[in-house]
């Protein structure tokens, strides 16, 4: 052995050379192992892709945008409060203190309403108009909705028909029709005001309706029109009436001044009033001592006498039935 090594080169190359067959042993033996390691890599390998993400979700996290999870919190937070106040039954007050807020911002910027012009009014006034209509202190010319205030409008009763403008910065135009109280209508103890279609216009209260016609019972307020224009033909008659009554929506009775009661036929209406005026005023028909008067037989009227007037009649009946005592010559 020198001081380069070469003994030992020679060594090692003359061992391998010497034993061939170890060598190849060896190699085939690191060979099954290598396998082994690579399956097991492979394995390991599979097993970890087997517990990856969908790739959808992969790329939904990929394009996710910046600030996704804030906005997401919000709307949570935002529909939870939603929730609350529905389910708390204050969903109005929110509403409104938002119309009020958004209004106060309008009016601020000059859409206050400055100056309210009304015209066909006579029975409601300015005050209860805007109520009706929605208009307050609050409201501002710019979010006020006109076609939601004349639909509130035309559901009041005394409102037939209106219009709604706005001219901005601060002008309202209203323009109504109001329906004329026509007659009173009593039903079920309750009377009220009607117009001549038969709308209710509001309870009998104001004494500035106490010369209107009464009408009374079921189906007499659409009905009632026609039979007073009929009525107003016959003065003579309908001077006397205080009442008009339906009667089983069929026909109707008179009420007359003095407590006669008339009891008209269902048919031929007009011929049976014909024949009180005429009787009225050839006898003086309502003047006499009697009830009632009934028209309900075509061929016929009778009549009712008072108590009073049917005890002098059976008096007077019973005079004439007696005989005469003979006198003394």
């Amino acid at each position: 052995m020198d001081g380069g090594g070469r003994l030992s080169r020679s060594l090692s190359r003359t061992r391998s050379q010497s034993n061939p067959q170890q060598t190849r042993a060896a190699s085939a033996g690191q060979r099954p192992r290598a396998r082994g390691q690579e399956s097991a890599r492979r394995a390991n390998v599979t097993s970890i892709t087997r517990h990856e993400d969908p790739r959808w979700i992969s790329e939904l996290e990929r394009r996710r945008p910046r600030g996704f999870g804030l906005a997401a919190t919000v709307a949570v937070l935002i529909g939870a409060v939603v929730l609350g106040v529905m389910k708390g039954g204050h969903s109005d007050e929110v509403l409104q203190a938002l119309s009020d807020t958004r209004n106060a911002a309008a009016n601020a910027l000059g859409f206050r309403i400055t100056s309210v012009a009304i015209t066909g009014r006579k029975q409601l006034t300015q005050d209860e108009i805007l109520a009706v209509g929605g208009v307050n202190g609050r409201s501002s010319l710019l979010f006020l909705d006109a076609a939601a205030a004349r639909d509130k409008l035309k559901a009041e009763p005394w409102i037939s028909d209106a219009t709604v403008q706005k001219l901005y910065p601060g002008q309202l135009q209203i323009d109504i029709t109001e329906r004329t109280p026509f007659a009173l209508w009593q039903e079920n103890g309750r009377v009220s005001v009607i117009s001549s279609d038969g709308t209710v216009l509001e309870p009998y209260v104001a004494r500035r309706f106490v010369s209107l016609p009464l009408v009374v019972g079921k189906g007499a307020e659409t009905r009632a029109r026609d039979f007073l224009g009929l009525l107003a033909q016959y003065p003579q008659v309908k001077s006397q009436v205080k009442a008009i009554v339906f009667v089983g929506e069929r026909r109707w009775n008179l009420r007359l001044a003095d407590g006669i009661d008339v009891r008209l036929p269902e048919f031929e209406v007009e011929k049976a009033l014909a024949t009180l005026s005429k009787m009225d005023k050839e006898t003086g028909l309502f003047s006499r001592d009697i009830t009632a008067i009934d028209m309900r037989l075509p061929d016929r009227l009778t009549v009712r006498l008072s108590e009073e007037a049917a005890k002098a009649r059976n008096d007077l009946l019973k005079d004439k039935k007696t005989p005469k005592k003979a006198g003394s010559a």
